[in-house]
């Protein structure tokens, strides 16, 4: 079998790939590479003060997610791990944190995100309450390979023999979750709100988690796609605006005054006002810097994605904050949260976080925090978000994903893109090239195209925003006429 982790983890096709044989495969590879000292030789920020021999696993919704997690853990049992298992799916953001909180090792979170249905996945965890570095995934790879190469299978314990041993013990990690968020979000700002939200968890493992918070601070929370739907309803659980259409009926048809989405996992975020207007990941990011900044008073470095708005660098530069720019990926963002005073950090998918959370993006935290942001302005969403454009905008964004005839060298067409960069796009001058990750044009106007080849498909992605629809209706077709070509 060939198993690559990328930037998040290791995804595949539920009995196809992702089968147990190989997430057994898989799990006796991390055990190996904990037991070398993955965890304490120095990759990990305070190594000293975790337990190396303790691993929290969490799982959601999906097919089979709650029996590939109890795989998981037997491995581990029998690897001589003490293991927390969740009692119920729960929001990738809980089980980092337990990580955290419980002093661990690491984590397991079995769960393929905002994918199709018919994928399932791994997502390992570090210490820190992230996901684990690149050095660490890459190890994890090296022992598959060479358990292979050896013929060695997994090490199994019986389930029950585990427990009774005290080697696999279950938890809710929602309720020490619940009790962090509340020291992160102002419930009484909240309260004095009266707001009223529809959640749509879009049958993911957020489920049941901010409706739960709110309900206790005097809103009224209307939840939707909260109940067990393994099949997602046919759509890809991923809080954007072609899948929320059940969103949008729930708030026209007034069971709310807006709305808060989370993916499959609950690590990234979305919402729609009143209007049903979708409200996309880079308007909340900029929301919630405006709002930690000139409310809270909070001060701190800004790290954003070489893909998200820079309605965050005229913030920054407003407020006197250091911006960093990134590669796509939260990894990327955590490795700053990590090691300086982040004030905020965020990527144009939708994951978010914050200062005084884990380095990771949180759909679950940016929810309560919109939630906050509404209720202290005393407006609507809509209102927050038109005047937030005529303050720091116009902002217009799209994305086009565009198939290629045949797969291409990453690296090449970089190099191409930057040796072939036009003077101007549109009628706008180009003023910076960036090769931070893929290809970024840069107009004169703060106008934006972005062109990144996929190093695992023939697949270019297009990202383009701009100060008018028309100057982003030219980036799309400048990017579209380089596929082409």
């Amino acid at each position: 079998m060939t198993i690559h982790f990328g930037t998040d983890g290791w995804r595949a096709v539920i009995s196809e790939t992702f089968t147990f044989h190989n997430l057994r495969m898989v799990t006796q590879a991390i055990a190996d590479a904990a037991s070398s000292g993955i965890w304490s030789n120095g990759d990990t920020p305070n190594a000293t003060d975790i337990d190396p021999r303790k691993m929290v696993v969490g799982f959601d919704t999906r097919f089979l997610s709650d029996r590939y997690a109890k795989e998981v853990s037997r491995v581990l049992a029998a690897n001589g791990f003490t293991v927390f298992l969740t009692q119920a799916d729960v929001p990738t953001p809980a089980v980092s944190y337990a990580v955290k909180n419980l002093r661990a090792g690491g984590g397991v979170m079995i769960t393929a995100s905002h994918n199709a249905p018919r994928y399932n996945g791994v997502k390992l965890k570090s210490s820190y309450g992230s996901s684990a570095l690149p050095e660490q995934c890459k190890r994890v790879e090296v022992y598959i390979t060479d358990n292979e190469s050896q013929g060695r299978g997994p090490n199994l314990m019986d389930y029950d023999k585990a427990r009774s041993m005290g080697l696999i013990q279950r938890f809710n990690p929602i309720i020490d979750y619940g009790a962090h968020l509340r020291s992160l979000i102002d419930f009484d700002v909240i309260a004095e709100g009266e707001l009223r939200v529809v959640v749509d968890s879009m049958y993911g493992s957020g489920r049941g988690v901010i409706r739960g918070l709110l309900q206790g601070s005097g809103c009224e929370v209307q939840e939707i796609r909260g109940e067990m739907n393994p099949g997602f309803g046919g759509v890809h659980p991923e809080p954007i605006a072609r899948y929320l259409s059940a969103l949008a009926g729930a708030i026209s048809t007034g069971l709310g005054g807006f709305g808060l989405a989370t993916d499959g996992d609950a690590d990234r975020t979305g919402a729609m006002d009143e209007r049903c207007n979708f409200v996309d990941p880079h308007k909340i990011m900029a929301l919630a810097l405006r709002y930690l900044v000139e409310k809270r008073g909070w001060r701190g470095s800004v790290v954003r994605t070489v893909s998200t708005t820079r309605m965050i660098d005229r913030l920054a530069a407003r407020y006197g904050l250091t911006v960093r720019e990134t590669p796509v990926g939260f990894n990327y963002i955590a490795d700053y949260m990590m090691k300086e005073d982040v004030l905020i950090g965020g990527e144009e998918s939708g994951g978010i976080s914050f200062k005084g959370h884990i380095p990771e993006g949180d759909g679950i935290l940016m929810g309560l925090l919109l939630a906050e942001i509404v209720a202290s302005s005393r407006t609507t969403l809509h209102e927050l978000v038109r005047d937030l454009l005529k303050d720091v905008g116009p902002a217009f964004y799209e994305r086009s994903d565009l198939r290629l005839p045949h797969p291409v060298s990453k690296a090449q067409m970089t190099q191409s893109l930057q040796d072939e960069a036009p003077a101007a796009i549109g009628g706008e001058t180009v003023v910076e090239v960036s090769a931070r990750d893929g290809v970024k044009y840069i107009l004169a106007d703060d106008s934006w195209l972005l062109i990144r080849p996929s190093g695992t498909e023939p697949v270019l992605r297009i990202y383009a925003e701009g100060r008018s629809e028309e100057i982003v209706k030219e980036l799309l077709k400048y990017g579209e006429s380089i596929a082409n070509k």
